[in-house]
């Protein structure tokens, strides 16, 4: 009887020796594991407009420990979502998400950037300050405009397109000014990295084309009007990849791309992909380009498909990136908001095989998740999978290249 028992207790010993040495060596690798905070239109934080600045700081908080409990170590927060600020800025006025109102200052008077910067840090997460570099007014219908607004001193810089406003990428004089944006940031905060996601030039509005033609004609230099738009994108990414180095070479510039660069299709190189509109050819952004010159610290390709998906399926795109980052750091967007939205994302095995897939994947090193408040609700017990399993062992972000 006493062998039996010793038996038994070895077979048990050996299981949790290995599981034990299984999470050590996940939590002896850096793996970057982030959240997308999304301010624009109250999508996560905060959570409706006119809250007091102690109900502001109550809800982040909040969110930051629910997610730092979860197991991540990055938040991405965005302080800038349509030329305006979540904190005190000498270019632009106060966003109407935070206060109800553009221009208009919290009350009782704080620094919300300081304030969840310091809050991160505190918790061992790094803070990346997330930007959208061109869009300057989200509804020309029903947004609150300061009249300190860029787009009331300088009409000139803006197009129209849709229901919304947005930076001219063909200005020179827009590029310096949004370059201006950053630095002041980086100079007076302490933030880990400025973060840009997938809004360059604008994902297309069917049978509309983006009012740039004027400009073209003025600066086109006998570019097709294609290239010159990339031209445009990447010359604006120069201009702040240098300014952030200068003022804090330790700041790092990241980038959120949509999933497909190229189908292949349009580019040899592309991926065996069929999307309807990609970086490179409707966005006109050339994220390969900027990886293989080093303007870019790291980068963050939206794969917020299915692993069945007909047109993108998650595990080509993955694979794609994997073989093009060019020595940078890729982590994973991953499409947490899509639990329950069809058949296959109501499937539990979905959002894990994905962390699995990455995981499995050379030169990925990480995921971040959009967005915040999806993890509410712990859809298909994917916020429980997290803490308890694949990131129940701490792990260090990972170093810059």
């Amino acid at each position: 009887m006493r062998s039996l028992l010793l038996v038994f207790l070895t077979v048990v010993f050996s299981f949790f020796f290995q599981v034990a040495t299984a999470q050590d060596s996940v939590a002896s690798k850096p793996e970057f594991r982030g959240v997308w905070v999304a301010s624009v239109d109250n999508i996560d934080w905060p959570s409706q407009k006119n809250l007091s600045s102690d109900a502001q700081k109550a809800e982040f908080i909040r969110l930051l420990d629910m997610h730092k409990a979860n197991g991540m170590n990055a938040m991405i927060v965005q302080v800038r979502p349509a030329a305006d600020a979540f904190y005190p800025s000498p270019y632009e006025p106060w966003s109407e998400w935070l206060t109800g109102k553009q221009g208009q200052p919290p009350v009782p008077y704080y620094d919300p950037l300081a304030f969840m910067l310091e809050e991160t840090h505190k918790r061992g997460m790094e803070f990346h300050a997330w930007m959208n570099p061109y869009r300057a007014v989200f509804n020309i219908n029903s947004s609150s405009i300061s009249p300190t607004h860029i787009t009331r001193l300088h009409p000139e810089w803006f197009l129209t397109y849709g229901d919304k406003k947005y930076f001219d990428p063909g200005n020179k004089e827009v590029q310096q000014y949004v370059t201006n944006i950053v630095k002041d940031v980086v100079s007076r905060y302490a933030v880990d990295a400025i973060h840009f996601d997938d809004y360059f030039y604008p994902y297309r509005i069917a049978g509309k084309e983006f009012p740039d033609d004027e400009k073209y004609r003025v600066y086109g230099n006998g570019m097709n009007k294609d290239d010159w738009r990339r031209s445009n994108t990447d010359s604006i990414i120069v201009m702040i990849s240098r300014a952030i180095k200068a003022e804090n070479p330790k700041c790092q510039f990241g980038i959120s791309p949509f999933g497909v660069w190229r189908n292949i299709d349009k580019d040899p190189d592309g991926s065996n992909t069929k999307a309807g509109q990609t970086n490179y050819d409707d966005l006109y952004a050339d994220i390969v380009l900027w990886l293989k010159n080093g303007w870019i610290d790291y980068v963050t390709p939206q794969i917020y498909w299915e692993f069945e998906h007909k047109l993108a399926p998650f595990e080509p795109i993955l694979n794609w990136w994997s073989t093009h980052c060019y020595g940078k750091n890729c982590y994973i967007g991953l499409g947490i908001y899509r639990a329950n939205s069809n058949a296959n994302w109501r499937d539990k095995t979905q959002l894990p095989r994905q962390i699995e897939a990455i995981r499995n994947t050379p030169n990925v090193q990480g995921m971040i998740f959009f967005s915040s408040k999806s993890f509410d609700k712990n859809p298909n017990g994917w916020s429980d999978s997290l803490r308890l399993h694949y990131f129940a062992v701490p792990a260090k972000t990972p170093a810059m290249p």
